[in-house]
């Protein structure tokens, strides 16, 4: 079916139709491009995303277990994914989107040329209708002229009255309007003629071939559309094997998530070394009265009090606690040889020190080799290079190596330190008031690194050895029965507090507590009640301490 044939007299209804297939060519290439943006946002989201989670370099340790490590690779696997998002839009615009509109502009030209060339021929077409309708009043009007110089030659020849040369008159004048009428007869068939061939032309030639091309055109224009969209489908597909292998890396991440190792992990990361303590032995109160030294009393294990056990919520102290937590979460130290960590933790963490030292001599190795080579190469060829401008460099990586060397002998030399037999720290010596001579202070001070309280490296519970009245008996007001911590002095709460954390007591206005530890930095003291002996911690902020030496909270 053609349209030149079908369509031959519905010239403005096919130059409609061919402008609204522009028009929807036009907006489906808008539909792409609206596609193209949002493939891009998805992708940008998808990356700030990926960012926003990154481990941060506090949390990089946690990031050992297994579902923070696939948790990690899902993050890269989705960053990939934004990247095929990215790839779809950047193919969409290059080979879908460039091209349409590159094909919209050249349907537009053509159809403009057509639609030009068709208007011309009804021009045409119309100009000789014009001319046969001249030519056809003017043989018209030259028939009628010509019937009438016929009548009055006729009228003149049939009246005697007249003379020959009046007949002879309308004789010439019916001559001449018959011959006019003869032109303007051959003028308007000559006329007919024409425009009978041209309008043949036109409607079986012209015209035909100029619909033929525009719907050619817009038979390009559908056959485009549907390529366009099966380009962009495929276009998506060819990313798909990515895609799935990006799930599959997801899918194959998580099923290294394993429980049991991360559970080991745990025992490793979190182990001190110390061994369990073992059972206290019973004291013959008899045998002490009678001046025997009774049996050493064995280490008492270290509590695990959860920091946020040690702050009240709203009170001033909270989110202070700074020294005693030490001994929850990560493993910390402040010391060159870590030996104020616990026994598997210093050995753990020597061994680190140990392989980043060798690293670090390795690579320092490596650099000098590389300087002595081409320290080599300018001696035997003096023209690339003066080889003194390699000796302050290696002099240089020499003072480098011989440091790492003597930093790497005394973190062996604390490694095999630490590989010997741990022995757990051992708490304060805790004994009746008649007991407290000076051997017994002095033991006080020796251990006052030990994590007494529970909530880190404890002070030592005594100020010094002496007391304010120079001798070995125990301070004033320190009324301690058997297995109590000497008291340091005594306090008064400023503030009523209600415990409502684990190793925290209440106390009521006004009421008086033994000091039995010092405030470590973190906003709380240790205290004991007066009356039934109750141990626990409470703000700071909340009393007013009175020290046996003068010192203040």
């Amino acid at each position: 079916m053609s349209w030149g044939t079908e369509l031959w007299d519905q010239y403005d209804n096919i130059s409609l139709h061919t402008q609204k297939g522009i028009d929807f060519l036009e907006k489906y290439g808008h539909f792409i491009r609206d596609r193209c943006t949002i493939e891009l946002e998805y992708a940008g989201k998808l990356r700030r995303l990926v960012k926003n989670y990154q481990p941060k370099k506090k949390d990089e340790e946690d990031y050992q277990y297994s579902p923070c490590r696939a948790f990690k690779h899902v993050m890269t696997e989705v960053n990939d994914l934004a990247g095929q998002h990215e790839v779809i839009a950047e193919n969409l615009q290059a080979n879908v989107i460039r091209e349409l509109n590159i094909l919209v502009k050249d349907i537009k030209e053509e159809r403009k040329k057509h639609l030009q060339d068709g208007a011309r021929m009804v021009q045409n077409l119309n100009t000789q209708i014009l001319s046969l309708d001249r030519a056809k009043k003017n043989y018209e009007k030259a028939f009628k002229e010509a019937e009438r110089a016929l009548e009055n030659f006729q009228r003149a020849d049939a009246d005697y009255n007249l003379s020959r040369a009046e007949v002879e008159k309308q004789r010439m004048n019916m001559a001449i309007k018959s011959q006019q009428c003869e032109e303007t007869k051959n003028e308007y068939a000559n006329q007919l003629q024409k425009t009978n061939e041209l309008q043949n032309q036109h409607y079986h030639i012209l015209m035909p071939d100029v619909f033929r091309q525009l719907q050619e055109l817009d038979e390009k224009r559908i056959k485009n559309i549907k390529s366009f969209m099966i380009q962009s489908v495929d276009i998506e597909k060819n990313v798909f094997p990515i895609i799935i292998k990006c799930l599959d890396g997801i899918v194959n991440a998580a099923e290294q998530i394993n429980e049991k190792e991360d559970t080991q992990l745990v025992i490793e990361r979190y182990k001190s070394g110390f061994q369990p303590p073992e059972d206290i032995p019973f004291e013959d109160l008899s045998a002490i009265k009678s001046g025997e030294m009774p049996p050493p009393i064995n280490p008492v294990p270290i509590t695990t009090l959860r920091p946020e056990a040690m702050t009240v919520k709203g009170t001033m102290s909270s989110g202070k606690l700074k020294k005693r937590v030490g001994l929850f979460g990560i493993f910390s130290s402040t010391k060159e040889d870590y030996s104020d960590l616990p026994p598997n933790q210093r050995k753990k963490k020597l061994q680190q020190r140990v392989e980043e030292i060798t690293a670090k001599i390795q690579q320092e190795t490596a650099a000098r080799d590389g300087l002595m080579k081409m320290k080599g190469v300018y001696e035997q060829n003096p023209a690339l290079g003066d080889p003194m401008s390699i000796e302050g460099q290696l002099n240089e990586s020499g003072h480098k190596l011989d440091k790492l060397r003597q930093e790497l002998q005394k973190y062996q030399m604390y490694l095999e330190e630490a590989n010997k037999p741990a022995v757990s720290p051992s708490a304060p010596s805790r004994r009746s008031k008649s007991h407290y001579n000076g051997a017994h202070l002095q033991q006080n001070h020796s251990s006052s690194n030990s994590p007494e309280s529970g909530l880190g490296t404890s002070h030592t519970s005594l100020p010094d050895s002496d007391n304010e009245h120079g001798d070995n008996d125990p301070a004033p007001g320190d009324y301690c029965d058997g297995d109590l911590l000497p008291a340091l002095g005594v306090c008064r709460a400023l503030y009523p507090f209600e415990a409502t954390s684990e190793g925290s007591i209440p106390m009521h206005d006004g009421e008086e507590l033994f000091i039995i530890e010092l405030d470590q930095g973190d906003g709380w003291t240790r205290v004991r009640r007066q009356k039934d002996g109750e141990e626990g911690f409470v703000p700071t902020s909340y009393i007013e301490c009175n020290l046996y030496k003068y010192n203040s909270c």
